[in-house]
C-alpha cells in the first residue's frame, strides 16, 4: 500500500464453513477465499477463530503432529502472500516456547507480522479451553500497511480483562476480532451488546468475524458484522450463511469508518431456530460422510419436524422414512404420516412390528409369568422399532435420525435403545412448544437454502391432534404429564433458569407438580447421558453445557 493509501483499507471478512481436522480442506478454503478477495481489491482478508483447525478442535490440539500440520498449513499461506495480494489474519492452534495457545497469525509481504495468543480462556458451558491451551501475554497493536490493527480474539472482548483498552491505549486504530462464536436464541443482539461495550470503552471501530457451521452439537452462526466509532453500524452479514463481504474504511479524523459494506436483516425466533437445526443436522451428516438419513416416521409431530429439516438439509432423495405401526397405531397416525412422506417427497415405507413385539413376548412368558402388563411391554414396541431402524441403517449405511425434544428428553419420557437410538437428533434442545412452533413457522415458509418443497409439508392433523406415543389404547402424553405449556415453563426455569422450586411455585404453577418435575429430570440424567448428539439452540443445552452427576440424592424441598 501506497502513503497515498494509508487512509483507505479494503478488508475483506471470510465467514467459512472449516471441518475441524481437515487442516488440508481448510487451507484450501483459505486460499479459494483470498484469491476471491483478491479478485475485489481487498488489502486484508480476515479468517475466523482456529480456522486452519476447525472450531473447536478439543483435544486435538493435544496431538503434536496436528499442530505441526496446523504450522505447515500457515506457512503455506505466509508464502502465499508474496504475491502482493492481500494480507491475511487467520486463527489456528501452534506450539510456542511458552505452551500451546489458541492463536491469530498477522501475515503480509511473505512475512508473519504479529502473533497473538488468547489470553481469556473461556471455561464454561460449551467451553473447554483452559484445559488444552495456555494463557498468552497481553498483546499491542500490530502495524499493518501503515495501519495499526488491534486483534483482541473472541472471549477477550466478552469480559473486563482490559484487552481492548490496552490496545488502544497503545495506538490501535481499528479492532479485529476473530470469533467461534457458537448459535443460541437471541445470540446475535447479545454479541451487539458486548461489542458495542468495547466500543464505547475503547473508542475504537470494532469488526467481528464469526465462523459458520456445524461441529457436533454446536452450530455458528456467522451473522459477522462491525460498529463505527460513533457506535452506528458499520455492516451487518448474513446469518447462516457461508460469505465472503468486502467492506470500504475510511480515515475519518483521528479514526476509521466504514463507507460499504453490506447490510442484511438477520432472522429471528422460530425461522432462526429453525435455520440452526437445518444448518446443524446438515454438517453432520455430511462432514461425518453419511450417503443418506432414515428416522421412524410415527404421525406424531417430533418425527414430522424432524423429516421436515432432513429434506430440507439434504433433499428429498437422501431421506427414507418409515412407518412401524402396531396394534395401538391410529388410523389417523397412518394416513398422517403417508402425507408428510408425500408432501415432503420423501420415500416412505411400511414395516409392521407386531410379528417381533409378539416374539418377544413369547419368549419372555415364562419369565413374566404372573406379573401385570405395563411399561415393560410398552418399552418393547418402541425397542423393536428402534432395533428395526438400526437394521436399515447397518444394511443401506443411512444414519438413523433420532426424533425425541427437550421435553420429553428432560423427564425421560424416552426408551434406552428405542426411540432413542440414532446417530444425531436435529430436535433435541426444542421444548416441545417450540416444536410445535418451528412446523407452524415451517408451513409458512421455506428457509433459505432449503432442498425441501413449499406449502405444507407438515398436516394441520398432525399438529393439531393430541399428542401420544401410542404404546397402548388411548393414550396420551397428557395421561401422566402436565400440560406442555406449564412442564415447558417448569423445565426452562429448573434447566435454564436454574431456579429453585419455591421461586417456580411463586410462578403460578403447583408444588406437587413442580416437585414431581424436578425429580423426573434428576432420575433420567443416565439416559441423557446415553442419548445421541443434537443441535444446541438454547442457552443450556443437555451435555455440553449442563453436566449434572447421575448419582444425585439431592431434591429442592426447601
Amino acid at each position: 500500500m501506497t502513503q497515498a493509501h494509508a487512509h483507505t483499507l479494503r478488508i475483506a471478512l471470510a465467514q467459512l464453513n472449516p471441518t475441524v481436522g481437515d487442516v488440508a480442506g481448510n487451507l484450501a478454503l483459505a486460499r479459494e477465499a483470498r484469491r476471491d478477495a483478491a479478485g475485489q481489491g481487498a488489502d486484508l482478508v480476515v479468517f475466523t477463530e482456529l480456522f486452519l483447525s476447525g472450531y473447536p478442535p478439543e483435544d486435538l490440539v493435544l496431538k503434536p503432529s496436528f499442530l505441526k500440520a496446523c504450522w505447515k498449513a500457515l506457512e503455506a499461506l505466509v508464502e502465499d502472500t508474496r504475491d502482493g495480494g492481500p494480507g491475511i489474519v487467520i486463527g489456528l492452534p501452534r506450539q510456542g516456547p511458552k505452551g500451546r495457545h489458541n492463536s491469530v497469525a498477522i501475515v503480509d509481504g511473505g512475512t508473519i507480522i504479529g502473533l497473538r495468543d488468547k489470553i481469556d480462556l473461556p471455561n464454561y458451558g460449551e467451553f473447554d479451553e483452559k484445559r488444552v491451551f495456555d494463557e498468552g501475554e497481553m498483546p499491542g497493536p500490530v502495524n499493518f500497511r501503515g495501519v495499526r490493527i488491534g486483534v483482541p480474539i473472541c472471549e477477550e472482548i466478552w469480559n473486563d480483562l482490559g484487552v481492548c483498552e490496552t490496545l488502544a491505549e497503545s495506538g490501535a486504530e481499528l479492532l479485529i476480532v476473530p470469533n467461534g462464536s457458537p448459535y443460541y436464541r437471541g445470540k446475535v443482539d447479545v454479541r451487539h451488546q458486548v461489542a458495542l461495550r468495547q466500543v464505547i470503552e475503547s473508542g475504537l471501530p470494532l469488526i467481528f468475524v464469526n465462523q459458520l457451521g456445524g461441529q457436533d452439537e454446536l452450530v455458528f452462526d456467522g451473522a459477522s458484522f462491525g460498529f463505527n466509532a460513533d457506535r452506528t453500524l458499520a455492516f451487518q452479514m448474513t446469518e447462516f450463511e457461508t460469505a465472503l463481504a468486502v467492506t470500504d474504511w475510511h480515515r475519518d479524523g483521528d479514526t476509521w469508518r466504514c463507507t460499504h459494506g453490506p447490510v442484511v436483516t438477520v432472522p429471528e425466533r422460530e425461522e432462526a431456530d429453525y435455520r440452526a437445526c437445518l444448518l446443524g443436522f446438515r454438517d453432520y451428516v455430511n462432514k461425518n460422510g453419511f450417503k443418506s438419513v432414515v428416522l421412524g416416521l410415527s404421525g406424531g409431530i417430533d418425527s414430522a419436524v424432524c423429516a421436515a429439516i432432513a429434506v430440507d438439509a439434504l433433499g428429498a432423495e437422501r431421506v427414507r422414512t418409515v412407518m412401524l405401526p402396531y396394534r395401538y397405531t391410529s388410523e389417523d397416525s397412518f394416513k398422517d404420516a403417508a402425507d408428510c412422506a408425500k408432501a415432503l417427497g420423501c420415500r416412505y415405507d411400511i414395516v409392521p412390528i407386531s410379528e417381533p413385539v409378539e416374539g418377544f413376548l413369547s419368549a419372555l412368558s415364562d419369565t413374566f409369568e404372573g406379573t401385570e402388563e405395563g411399561i415393560t411391554e410398552e418399552n418393547l414396541q418402541s425397542r423393536t422399532r428402534g432395533t428395526i431402524l438400526m437394521a436399515i441403517s447397518n444394511k443401506f449405511g443411512a444414519m438413523v435420525v433420532t426424533t425425541g425434544n427437550k421435553s420429553e428428553m428432560s423427564v425421560g419420557y424416552a426408551t434406552l435403545y428405542g426411540d432413542m437410538n440414532g446417530g444425531f437428533n436435529p430436535i433435541k434442545d426444542l421444548y416441545k412448544m417450540q416444536v410445535y412452533a418451528l412446523a407452524e413457522w415451517r408451513n409458512r415458509h421455506v428457509p433459505t437454502g432449503a432442498l425441501g418443497p413449499g406449502g405444507e409439508v407438515i398436516p394441520h392433523n398432525i399438529i393439531a391432534k393430541a399428542p401420544s406415543a401410542e404404546l397402548r389404547p388411548n393414550q396420551t402424553d397428557q395421561d401422566s404429564l402436565p400440560p406442555y405449556p406449564v412442564l415447558d415453563d417448569i423445565l426452562e426455569c429448573l434447566v435454564e433458569g436454574e431456579m429453585g422450586t419455591e421461586e417456580i411455585v411463586a410462578r403460578g404453577h403447583d408444588v406437587a407438580t413442580v416437585h414431581r418435575i424436578e425429580h423426573l429430570l434428576y432420575l433420567a440424567e443416565y439416559k441423557r447421558r446415553q442419548s445421541a448428539p443434537g443441535v444446541k439452540i438454547t442457552r443450556k443445552n443437555f451435555g455440553r453445557d449442563r453436566r449434572y452427576p447421575i448419582t444425585n440424592r439431592f431434591r429442592d424441598r426447601g
